[in-house]
C-alpha cells in the first residue's frame, strides 16, 4: 500500500455484521455501504440477511442482534434470506468495481472473506463471477494506511476504527454496518487531508532548506568578494 494523496473519484465503505469472526464458518446478518463521488457522501444503506449459522454470543453482545429480531425483520420484509442477501451484496459491489469504485474499511478483507466464503456455501460460486476478487479491484485498508502515515506511535498503541475515529474527529459507527462503512470511508478522507498537509510541510521545509542554502552561499560568495577587493586595496598601497 502506499499513501493515498488525493481523493478517489468514487469511494465506497463496505462492512458487515456477522454471526462470529470465522470467515469460513460465520456469516454476514448485515450489509452495509456508504458511497462517496469526489469525497461528497452520496449513498449511505444497509440490510440484513438471516444466516444460515447460529449467531454467536460474542458477536450478539458486540452488535446487538439476536437471530429473533433478524426473524422478525425477514417477516416484515425488511430482511433477505442468507442467499439472496450475499448475492445482493455482491451485485452491489460488482457494480461500484465497474464504475471504478475504490473499495475501504478497517480490515476490509475479513468483511470481502466473509461474503466470498457465504456465496460459496449458498452455491454463488464466491467473488470472482461478480468481478469483485481482489487483486481485480482496489481496497484500502484505512488501519495499514494510517501505520504508513505514523509508522511509530507510543501515544497511539491502538488502531482499530474506533480508535481512528477519535484520533481524527470522525463518529464512529458503533458496529451499524452502514455507520461503520461510513467512519472507515471518512477516516480516509481524513487521512488523505492529513497527508495533504503533511506534503505541503515537506515542501514548505524544502523551501527553507534551499533558500538558506542561498543564502549561505550569496554569505560565502560576498565574502570571497570582499577579500579580493581588501586584497587589491592592500596591494595598491603598497610603495
Amino acid at each position: 500500500m502506499k499513501l493515498i494523496q488525493e481523493v478517489p473519484a468514487l469511494l465506497v465503505g463496505f462492512d458487515t455484521e456477522t454471526t462470529g469472526l470465522s470467515t469460513s464458518e460465520d456469516e454476514a446478518i448485515s450489509y452495509g455501504f456508504a458511497v462517496y463521488r469526489s469525497g461528497v457522501l452520496e449513498e449511505l444503506s444497509q440490510f440484513f440477511a438471516v444466516p444460515a449459522r447460529p449467531m454467536s454470543s460474542g458477536a450478539q453482545r458486540v452488535h446487538g442482534i439476536s437471530m429473533s429480531s433478524l426473524q422478525k425483520k425477514l417477516e416484515d420484509g425488511d430482511a433477505f434470506g442468507a442467499s439472496y442477501a450475499a448475492e445482493l451484496a455482491a451485485t452491489k459491489l460488482s457494480q461500484f468495481a465497474s464504475d471504478g469504485a475504490v473499495f475501504v474499511g478497517s480490515n476490509p478483507m475479513f468483511d470481502f472473506n466473509m461474503l466470498e466464503s457465504t456465496l460459496r456455501r449458498h452455491g454463488h460460486g464466491g467473488l470472482r463471477p461478480f468481478g469483485i476478487a481482489p487483486p481485480q479491484i482496489s481496497i484500502i485498508d484505512v488501519v495499514s494506511h494510517d501505520v504508513l502515515i505514523e509508522p511509530r506511535s507510543a501515544s497511539r498503541p491502538r488502531r482499530g476504527l474506533a480508535q481512528l475515529c477519535g484520533h481524527y474527529g470522525i463518529t464512529p459507527g458503533q458496529h451499524d454496518a452502514a455507520e461503520d462503512a461510513r467512519a472507515a470511508a471518512e477516516v480516509l478522507l481524513a487521512q488523505i487531508r492529513r497527508n495533504s498537509e503533511l506534503e505541503s510541510l515537506d515542501q514548505s521545509e524544502k523551501d527553507i532548506e534551499v533558500q538558506h542554502d542561498i543564502v549561505s552561499r550569496s554569505s560565502r560568495d560576498q565574502r570571497a568578494v570582499n577579500a579580493t577587493i581588501l586584497s587589491r586595496l592592500l596591494r595598491a598601497r603598497r610603495p
